[in-house]
């Protein structure tokens, strides 16, 4: 017959309750590897999603690098092309406003050669019309040696580059096509026109000879 002991389940009961905690312990431990296994698959994921979205760089070819003299050379070119264009601009600038100028004089002169005219007709004193050619003689002299120069048409052939036909006229003397009169002067500016010649542009002779009437002709 056994005999049961009091230290015997006392040590039973300690046995069980520390197998107990070993197995608590060592699910805690397999947990705790799962998880970190876990945490490191995604960090690898992650890792490699973004390794896959970041774009590539493109790789800039080296420069090569210019010459010294190659870099003098194209300075200078650069700097002549910029001295030509101011050049041109200044030139322009002058031209223009040489232009503006000439034009607020032109009515000017057209009153001095109306004055002279009037003063032929008229019998004006001859010391009085001579003083004032005299004037108009320089002011066209001083204007002269900035490029004006006048359109002189009386007598010569129309042109419709450089003159302005306000009139046709007949004319026993003067042949066709011919200017018979200048009325208002025209006026270049080097080698550009300023104004044209109004002048007034002969016909020809006129013709005597009239056409019969259809109804006499038979008689």
């Amino acid at each position: 017959m056994s005999m049961f002991h009091p230290d015997m389940k006392k040590d039973d009961k300690e046995n069980e309750n520390s197998n107990g905690q070993a197995d608590v312990k060592s699910g805690a431990g397999e947990k705790q590897e799962q998880k970190t296994d876990v945490f490191s698959k995604l960090k690898d994921a992650a890792g490699t999603k973004m390794k896959k979205k970041s774009p590539k760089k493109n790789k800039e070819p080296k420069k090569v690098k210019e010459p010294l003299a190659d870099q003098l050379l194209r300075l200078r070119a650069d700097f002549d092309n910029f001295r030509k264009r101011t050049l041109r601009e200044r030139t322009e600038l002058y031209q223009r406003a040489n232009e503006d100028l000439m034009e607020d004089i032109m009515p000017v002169l057209d009153h001095l050669d109306l004055a002279l005219k009037a003063a032929d007709d008229h019998g004006a004193d001859e010391s009085f019309v001579h003083g004032v050619k005299m004037v108009a003689e320089q002011l066209q002299s001083v204007l002269g040696s900035f490029g004006l120069k006048p359109i002189d048409a009386d007598g010569a052939d129309f042109d419709h580059n450089v003159h302005e036909a306000i009139s046709r006229m007949q004319s026993e003397d003067v042949p066709e096509d011919k200017v018979i009169a200048q009325v208002r002067r025209g006026y270049f500016l080097g080698n550009k026109l300023l104004r044209a010649a109004q002048v007034v542009v002969s016909g020809g002779k006129a013709n005597a000879d009239k056409s019969s009437d259809p109804d006499e002709g038979g008689n």
